[in-house]
């Protein structure tokens, strides 16, 4: 299976933003990627009263433009992290598209960001999202995947509840401070790769975005890790497309050889 990571350097500006993000999904096509995976929050990166703008309904335009790539290219889509508004809450969700251009799985980011980054600016994902409260899996014609958005990442539960449902493919959508990336980012992916056996696919932001003197950086790096832990595609910095050749039925030789899953005592419901 094809798959493309595109990596990008979204900030305050929405119509750039979807300008690059497009762009990308049209040279995933070209390239004959299978599955395009793009980054969290690629509408925009900004304020809170900022992206709150920027937010919108999950059947508005941003998001059936998505459908729409993905049913013209005949291309599964995972569509990183939108800003979606219901009602009067604003939450980071993720969205799956077949190649139909059908809308297959969404996820709400149940773990949000409240830290403040050695030597930079504070985050406060708080004061502009609402949490998710349930874990998400969907079946595809490559097995079944499983979502999570960026902070989830720190949070292994989340994936061993993912691996339980089935997962062999999941879906780590980033923008990673770099201030953190730079020691954790890497290892946590691999480490949830391993712990469950499954393929970790991380599409992130990458560079520096926010006004003079209260500047954000993202730490880019986007990657594919294997069942095994290895990391079979890693993006270099900047914005462009980076591609992987996943074999599917790794995951199973990797379960069989050393069957962890399966010698799972504590907990055995989750």
């Amino acid at each position: 299976m094809r798959l493309a990571l595109c990596q990008t350097n979204c900030g305050e500006h929405v119509a750039a933003n979807e300008e690059q993000v497009f762009g990308l999904l049209e040279e995933a096509a070209a390239a004959g990627a299978d599955l395009a995976a793009l980054p969290e929050v690629w509408p925009r990166q900004g304020s809170a009263p900022q992206m709150r703008e920027a937010a919108e309904p999950l059947d508005g335009p941003r998001v059936r433009r998505l459908a729409e790539v993905a049913r013209r290219h005949g291309m599964w889509l995972h569509g990183g992290s939108v800003l979606e508004l219901d009602d009067d809450k604003v939450f980071n969700t993720s969205v799956l598209f077949d190649r139909e251009g059908e809308l297959v799985a969404t996820y709400r980011k149940i773990h949000l960001f409240d830290a403040d980054p050695p030597g930079a600016v504070p985050s406060r994902e708080s004061f502009l999202f609402a949490p998710g409260e349930e874990t998400v899996t969907a079946e595809t014609e490559f097995g079944r995947v499983g979502l999570s958005i960026c902070y989830d990442v720190r949070f292994p539960e989340l994936y061993r509840n993912l691996a339980v449902q089935g997962a062999t493919i999941v879906f780590v959508p980033a923008a990673f401070r770099y201030e953190t990336g730079v020691d954790h980012w890497e290892i946590l992916l691999r480490a949830r790769a391993i712990e469950d056996q499954a393929f970790v696919v991380a599409a992130a932001q990458w560079g520096t975005w926010g006004p003079p003197g209260r500047e954000r950086r993202n730490f880019g790096h986007s990657l594919v890790a294997d069942p095994w832990g290895r990391v079979i595609a890693l993006a270099p910095d900047g914005v462009g497309l980076t591609l992987a050749e996943l074999d599917l039925g790794e995951t199973a030789r990797v379960r069989e050889v050393l069957p962890a899953l399966r010698h799972r005592r504590l907990n055995p419901s989750c």
